[in-house]
């Protein structure tokens, strides 16, 4: 697993402040101060082109809709099928959010 090459204080440090963010707000203001605005969208952008791969979406179409290059769009694909699944565990996640925020309107 590569996780062992991050494994370094100040990355614990990021990852331990990210966990204790609780609201959408919260995120924005930390992101904001973080990141540029170039960064945190080429990260919203990645896990937007991982959602669209999982649906079955097309390279051209993903190009299209995300902006993504098509090196972008391999690299997340590569990272799919043969990383530490750390995308589909999020996407997983933000379903599951996503089913508990919208009742059935059965």
């Amino acid at each position: 697993m590569q996780l062992n090459k991050l494994n370094k204080k100040e990355v614990d440090q990021l990852f331990q402040a990210i966990l204790q963010l609780k609201t959408l707000e919260e995120c924005y203001r930390f992101f904001e101060d973080l990141c540029t605005i170039g960064e945190i969208k080429s990260l919203a952008q990645r896990l937007e082109v991982a959602r669209m791969l999982q649906e079955g979406c097309t390279y051209n179409r993903i190009e299209t809709e995300t902006g993504a290059s098509t090196a972008t769009i391999s690299r997340v694909k590569r990272c799919l099928h043969y990383g530490t699944d750390g995308y589909k565990l999020a996407l997983e996640r933000l379903c599951q959010m996503k089913e508990n925020d919208f009742p059935d309107n059965g």
